[in-house]
């Protein structure tokens, strides 16, 4: 999860801050300078002051008394968003020590007041890269009071200087105005954001439903990783409007713990089995809390033993923090983000994924071929000259997790803010064999959704073979920047499809070059002769085409397997026959059962010929080992770019 780091515009903190102390002055930032620049790229507010943490107060801090996710209140900009990450990453101490580096050392020392040189840096995941960013301390100050993130004490900075470096990032303050919570979250942690929409998943009143969704929320958080929520906001009207339970739409909320609490007093508790599925949320603001059932003065909280409700810091005070019932979270909220933390290391107890990451770009060129922006699968005339990447699923079924992220975009005062594209992704099923980019439309097996944010996810359980996924704008001709990361239990060999037929060698004209593109599908078998003691056989499919060969996983234990395999040739020769041969699997030596031999190019691809298969002369005519259904099409090199 965590790699090597990337001074952001070649600023080294190191060798800044020494240059400073030599100089025996205080770090300016020439790259974010103290001005409206740096501020908005529209808006304006008359009469800011940029001040230096030792102007606002006597005794700055970097933390006072440590790290909590209650230091934090919103400020002027309407960032819920990043405050309600920031108070989920305050939660998590390997988490916020990769963020805030070497934290120790950036503390004022009040005993070496000349080794502060009013430097900081902190860290962020953007685009595949942990990346250092530098920011001098001066702060935008009203009345000598903080006017954007802030903390309870006056005097601890973290939380502002965090979100200064991340304004610097982002290219100004007012472009963290109406974010992502989702986005902030992977840039803290470098996981993968997944958001459900619980009004479309019936989870109040299924309640199997809501109780697989908060064993995985629950497993979420047990690993590390971080969770935000809100309520969405139908119109302008209810950004921002309270709710008669004391809930506000259109506002990220962190969730700070997720537990299953323990009903009773006493040993009885102990004996009982009666648990609760609860979540805490924190309200970025400090303030407006939950005042429904288990809210902090309710009577609830009279079912559940002191000792208990120590384990779970339950406070009764209007700090924002509270607790619900994941019944009536799921009642009242519409949408949760998960950030999972994916562990790729073999040192760890838990599951281990294997991770393939590939960068790529959407580009325009008036060439079909060359074209690599056309849009999502609406617009089928140019859908496949997308960019197109294939991977393997080795096992019989795998769950898969994919990510496209495109690159974020800085906001300038010439351009305006830098707004997402509406990116999204399709997977289709293709032969065992391929290596070329698609030209016809295959098997759709999944997709994700479009939308305009700067990260789409999608889980999915495939079976085994192979899978061209397809990342798109919505709409054809945009361009941008994207990284894609899949996650699988077994390494996907996943890579970019870069070419659109086989190459032109030097040996083309000796050897020959491919006239025809022959696609063999073999669906199923029927009638297997030959059975183990069972009464079954563990038959597979194999493939064979002028030296090439597709190799089907083995069905076990079956006279009539169903195979849904697919194998692609380049052939050379048209007029010989492609094989297609059944075997059954033994552990000394496999057992041919038997084969047909497919001639001439038929072109209706929804027939399906069933045919007998033949025997190598080692068989009686009357004892024939059954039929295989296949379908076959043959068609000219690049077609439908």
């Amino acid at each position: 999860m965590f790699s090597s780091v990337k001074p952001y515009e070649n600023q080294r903190y190191a060798a800044l801050k020494k240059e400073c102390l030599r100089k025996k002055q205080l770090f300016e930032d020439p790259l974010f300078p103290a001005n409206d620049d740096s501020l908005f790229y529209k808006s304006r507010i008359q009469g800011i002051q940029w001040k230096r943490p030792k102007e606002i107060c006597a005794d700055p801090h970097l933390f006072v008394d440590g790290i909590s996710s209650h230091d934090l209140h919103q400020g002027q900009v309407g960032n819920c968003w990043f405050v309600a990450a920031c108070s989920s990453l305050a939660s998590r101490e390997a988490l916020w020590q990769k963020v805030i580096p070497d934290w120790k050392e950036q503390e004022w020392n009040a005993e070496k007041p000349e080794s502060y040189a009013g430097i900081f840096h902190f860290q962020f995941w953007r685009f595949g890269q942990w990346l250092d960013v530098v920011i001098d301390d001066r702060l935008p100050t009203l009345h000598n009071q903080l006017i954007y993130c802030h903390s309870n004490s006056k005097n601890e900075f973290w939380c502002a200087l965090v979100e200064k470096a991340y304004a610097k990032l982002s290219g100004c303050y007012e472009a963290l105005d109406g974010g992502n919570t989702a986005d902030a979250l992977v840039d803290f942690t470098g996981g993968v954001s997944e958001p459900i929409d619980l009004t479309e998943g019936d989870y109040t009143t299924d309640e199997a439903k809501r109780n697989l969704l908060f064993e995985r929320v629950l497993k979420v958080h047990n690993r590390g990783g971080l969770i935000s929520c809100s309520i969405k906001a139908m119109s302008a009207a209810d950004m921002e409007a309270r709710l008669a339970c004391g809930l506000v739409k259109g506002h990220a909320y962190a969730v700070t713990d997720v537990r299953k609490v323990r009903l009773g007093h006493g040993l009885l508790s102990f004996f009982k089995s009666e648990k609760l599925d609860m979540i805490r949320m924190r309200n970025p603001w400090g303030e407006r809390e939950w005042n429904g059932p288990w809210s902090d003065t309710s009577e609830e909280w009279q079912k559940v033993s002191k000792s208990e409700r120590e384990k779970m810091g339950m406070t009764v005070e209007d700090d924002g923090e509270f607790w619900m019932t994941f019944e009536d979270f799921c009642r009242y909220f519409t949408d949760i983000i998960k950030c999972r933390l994916i562990n790729t290391s073999y040192l760890s107890i838990h599951k281990t994924w294997e991770e393939a990451v590939l960068h790529g770009a959407w580009t325009r060129s008036d060439d079909p071929l060359k074209n690599r922006s056309g849009g999502c699968i609406n617009h089928k005339d140019t859908f496949l000259q997308n960019p197109q990447y294939v991977f393997d699923v080795k096992k019989a079924e795998d769950e898969v997790l994919i990510s496209i992220q495109q690159k974020p975009k800085r906001t300038s005062r010439k351009e305006g803010k830098g707004e997402n594209l509406a990116i999204g992704f399709d997977i289709h099923k293709v032969e065992l064999n391929r290596n070329y980019r698609m030209h016809t439309l295959q098997q759709k097996v999944a997709s994700s959704i479009y939308i305009n944010s700067r990260s789409v996810f999608l889980r999915t359980d495939l079976k085994e073979g192979r899978y061209v996924i397809i990342p798109t704008t919505f709409d054809p001709g945009h361009v941008g920047e994207f990284l894609l990361r899949i996650f699988t239990d077994v390494p996907s060999d996943c890579r970019e499809l870069t070419l659109d037929e086989p190459p032109h060698t030097c040996w083309s004209g000796m050897c020959g070059y491919p006239q025809v593109v022959s696609q063999v599908h073999v669906l199923a078998a029927a009638g297997l002769k030959n059975q183990d003691s069972q009464g079954g056989a563990d038959p597979y499919v194999i493939i064979k085409c002028e030296g090439q060969k597709v190799r089907s996983a083995v069905k076990k234990d079956t006279v009539s397997p169903e195979f849904d395999v697919k194998g692609l040739f380049y052939r050379k020769k048209p007029g010989k026959p492609i094989i297609v041969q059944i075997w059954n699997h033994n552990l000394i030596s496999d057992e041919f059962l038997g084969q047909v031999a497919l001639k001439g190019d038929p072109s209706d691809q929804q027939t399906v010929h069933t045919l007998h298969l033949q025997d190598r002369g080692n068989r009686k005519s009357n004892d024939l080992p059954g039929t295989i259904a296949v379908r076959m099409l043959s068609s000219n090199i690049l077609t439908n770019v």
